[in-house]
């Protein structure tokens, strides 16, 4: 038998390592210096650095540059080796690994200047997300092309994770990013609404599912088994683990709006898929924890494998909150409250936190020749991170429960006992700072794994070019006498198009009949499209992240009725490119906000939130005060529009700056019989027109 010799490119496995603790060290801190503004709005220190504008900013860095990284990583290493071939081409994986970096800091160096669709975990605006889909074209012909000149016939699990995250993070990017241009950094959805809404939460639950889980599912059965030496607990299992999680996941988006205006059917669908989902993620869970049966030993010596049954045991209880979560009764409790944010870092720092860094400590000593440089050092790194992870989750748990409690409840008298929200938010400050003290402390953990793997690659040598050998591929596949979906493994096309045609379903199910069917989204003949001034006051607002706090939602229950106002129907959105709905809410609902306070509260309120709400966490945002309303672009906007079906007449677009010159000068005019000397043309004006075109 020929053997063939070759080298695995260890080059491209280190570069990502470095640029996932890099881009993890910057991404957490940002998420630390986020929290503390929550405890001190004194730390909004400028108008690029404020809460609403780093919110954005810290999921991005967390998700797309921390996890990425770490993603491509993992799935450079581990593919070679399972296929006992070099990457495909080292100029695609060169391109990649710069074009993805180009990405991130391309994010760096806009959301903060407030350049976001506000659409969330996909906020970057239009160029951004043509660079994504073609760097992930790139990253997608580099492991396919590998897979096609493999010396190893069969396609081990973990690569079918992987084929699973490149046709669907595809597939979810382009369709949640359709969007028409304003300029080279603005554009406008296509999608409006409760139509918007629905694409949005496809695309963002299944962005947690295909970027946030599948592939570190693929790690998870590649190195969880090299790091124990031992093979995967359950074959059988592993493959109804797959097919049953990819086809259930991509259902599951709209229990992100149980109790909004999406329709019934669409919610009671994902509420059925998501509660359906416990099953194949708890089959994952075990399958990786069992791979460890009579291995406890080893987890006790080895602190990778410590860090890895963190990150399972992490998985698991993420995986059984979610569909909980998805529990009617249950979500009418969480949704907008800090439970979910608690939830969400349960998994990102807990799963995928957790199992990078166990990969890390896997990694780096192999690539460098030498062992760990402190062992100490990374059981240390292991107990203040799980410490960290529970200091940061109980309390916001903790939190979420009380919020939820508060805003529903009721004297005897029928009334509700805390009408002001602001009372709901200081209740809750202690439990904000002990977050704080979760965070630095799994951050404090980060900084000690980065002295640690320094010090291990600097006394190391680096292996590049590492030498491997292998017989080539037999050009004719032998008789299969093995399980059945041995046929599918070795044949990567039908298993990509099968697993294609396995998450299109649910999509296609859940949103061709919400754009087709116009019962779903009655019209309201009282709803008109925005003013010319209210449409730049709403770009305002979604540009300095008020979406991250508020949302604009009355659910139909007696408590946000008797707060809020009437509960919102579909009909009343279908002017907004994109919505605005919210997911979490640290300050009050908006939905009924136009008509409740005159110009002069909301003037003031934006000058210092703490003049109308004494004890208020929210920003200052003075600088609306001096800053001249930039109208350059507003004729477009109304044209872009138009296009996205907006009835504005014909010939609008020519009068709209009139227009808002006429409207602000109203403002202005009401403002100064208040006390208030404002010039008309400056940003406040157009941010108080479009907070009082709310709920009209």
């Amino acid at each position: 038998m020929t053997i063939e010799k070759f080298s695995y490119d260890n080059k491209i496995v280190r570069n990502f390592a470095v640029a996932t603790i890099i881009w993890g060290l910057v991404g957490m801190l940002v998420g630390l210096i986020v929290a503390l503004q929550l405890t001190n709005p004194k730390l909004n220190l400028a108008p690029f650095l404020t809460f609403g504008r780093l919110r954005p900013l810290h999921t991005n860095a967390v998700i797309f540059a921390f996890v990425g990284n770490g993603i491509f990583m993992g799935v450079y290493y581990s593919l070679q080796r399972l296929l006992k071939a070099r990457m495909f081409s080292d100029a695609l994986s060169k391109i990649h690994f710069w074009g993805w970096q180009l990405i991130i800091v391309s994010a760096a160096l806009t959301l903060p200047f407030g350049i976001t669709t506000s659409k969330e975990y996909a906020e970057l605006e239009w160029p951004i997300d043509i660079m994504i889909a073609l760097i992930w074209v790139v990253f997608a012909i580099n492991l396919f092309g590998t897979i096609f000149k493999r010396r190893e016939r069969h396609l081990y699990v973990a690569i079918w994770f992987y084929i699973a995250t490149v046709i669907t993070v595809a597939v979810l990017h382009i369709v949640n990013s359709l969007a028409l241009p304003v300029s080279f950094l603005k554009s406008y959805s296509i999608f409006a609404g409760v139509q918007d809404a629905l694409v949005q939460w496809w695309y963002g639950h299944n962005a947690v599912a295909f970027f946030l889980t599948t592939p570190y599912l693929g790690l998870m059965y590649y190195f969880v088994p090299k790091a124990a030496n031992r093979p995967v607990y359950s074959y059988k299992l592993s493959i109804i683990h797959f097919w049953a999680l990819i086809f259930l996941y991509i259902w599951a988006g709209p229990h992100h709006l149980l109790y909004t205006s999406l329709p019934d059917w669409a919610q009671s669908l994902g509420v059925v898929f998501s509660i359906m989902l416990i099953a194949p993620s708890w089959g994952g869970m075990i399958n990786g924890l069992l791979t460890l049966r009579g291995a406890w030993d080893k987890v006790r010596e080895s602190v990778v494998l410590k860090f890895m049954v963190v990150a399972v045991t992490a998985y698991g209880m993420s995986t059984f909150e979610g569909p909980m979560l998805s529990i009617k009764s249950v979500n009418a409790i969480s949704h907008f409250t800090d439970w979910t944010i608690a939830h969400v870092h349960i998994g990102a720092m807990g799963w995928n936190g957790m199992l990078t860094f166990g990969i890390l400590y896997w990694l780096i000593p192999l690539l460098y020749n030498k062992p760990l440089f402190s062992k100490k050092l990374s059981n240390f790194h292991f107990w203040i991170a799980t410490l960290g992870i529970l200091f940061y989750a109980i309390p916001l748990y903790w939190a979420g429960f009380t919020q939820s409690l508060m805003w529903k409840d009721f004297t005897p008298d029928g009334v509700l006992r805390y009408p002001n929200f602001l009372e709901t938010v200081v209740q809750i400050l202690p439990m904000y700072k002990l977050r704080v003290v979760g965070g630095s402390l799994y951050f404090i953990g980060v900084i000690v794994m980065i002295y640690n793997l320094w010090k291990t690659a600097a006394s190391g040598k680096f292996i590049g070019d590492e030498a491997a050998e292998a017989a080539p591929l037999e050009k004719i596949a032998p008789a299969s006498h093995g399980h059945w979906h041995r046929w599918i493994e070795r044949r990567p096309v039908q298993f990509l198009l099968l697993s294609l045609v396995a998450i299109l379903i649910g999509g296609i199910v859940e949103i061709v009949p919400m754009m087709t069917i116009k019962s779903n989204v009655p019209t309201i003949t009282s709803v008109k499209p925005y003013t010319p001034l209210e449409l730049e006051g709403r770009d305002i607002y979604i540009r300095e992240g008020c979406y991250t706090c508020h949302s604009q939602m009355v659910r139909p229950f007696r408590s946000e009725t008797e707060r809020y106002g009437e509960y919102s129907k579909a009909g009343e959105f279908v002017y907004d490119h994109p919505f605005q709905w919210g997911s979490k809410r640290t300050g009050p609902d908006l939905a009924r906000e136009g008509g409740k306070y005159p110009n002069s509260w909301h003037y003031n309120h934006m000058m210092d939130p703490t003049i109308m709400s004494p004890g208020s966490i929210m920003p200052a945002y003075e600088f609306m005060l001096e800053t001249d309303l930039d109208v350059s672009s507003t004729a477009a906007k109304i044209r872009t529009m138009q296009k996205l079906g907006v009835p504005y007449p014909d010939g609008f677009d020519a009068q709209a700056n009139d227009a808002l010159v006429k409207q602000s000068a109203e403002i202005a005019a009401d403002l100064e019989k208040a006390g208030i000397k404002v010039d008309s043309k400056k940003e406040i004006i157009a941010l108080i027109a479009y907070l009082q075109r709310l709920g009209y």
